[in-house]
């Protein structure tokens, strides 16, 4: 279903990418910034993209794109969603979801990722199950983790 998920900050660059079934190279990305270029405002990029051999499905939140990038035909909607609950874990993980906060817990938002789907397949979206699978991160648990070379997954 999903392959892979880029991340695009307002000026065009891919700050994160995350693959699953098998890497596709980010020049995917190309048929998304072909469009945007045409676009008036970032809000009538169509959510879907349909590339040569690639669909790209993508939402707009806080000033980034979420672009997921599928090789079959799937349910828009279905994919649509599941960008917008990534984006939603995020904020209930870090109070907010911008690029700065991304960048600065890229491994928390990769484990994140890696629980979400299960080979490009929606497998646990709901944060409350998530907080039991990957603690939530803090000051202090970041101090420890840091010293201790632990990471946040938890022991279950």
């Amino acid at each position: 279903m999903i392959h892979s998920v880029f991340v695009i900050n307002g000026s065009g660059d891919v700050f994160m990418e995350k693959h699953w079934k098998s890497v596709i190279h980010r020049s995917v990305c190309d048929y998304f910034f072909d469009v945007q270029k045409k676009a008036a405002s970032p809000e009538d990029i169509p959510p879907v993209i349909s590339a040569p051999h690639h669909y790209l499905i993508n939402i707009y939140r806080n000033k980034m794109f979420f672009v997921a990038v599928t090789m079959s035909e799937v349910p828009p909607l279905f994919v649509i969603e599941f960008l917008h609950r990534v984006v939603d874990t995020f904020v209930d993980y870090f109070s907010d979801c911008t690029e700065f906060l991304i960048k600065e817990h890229y491994v928390v938002v990769y484990e994140l990722l890696d629980e979400m789907l299960d080979n490009g397949f929606p497998l646990a979206t709901e944060s409350n199950i998530l907080k039991e699978l990957i603690k939530p991160p803090n000051i202090l648990r970041t101090l420890a983790n840091t010293v201790t070379g632990r990471t946040n997954l938890s022991s279950t």
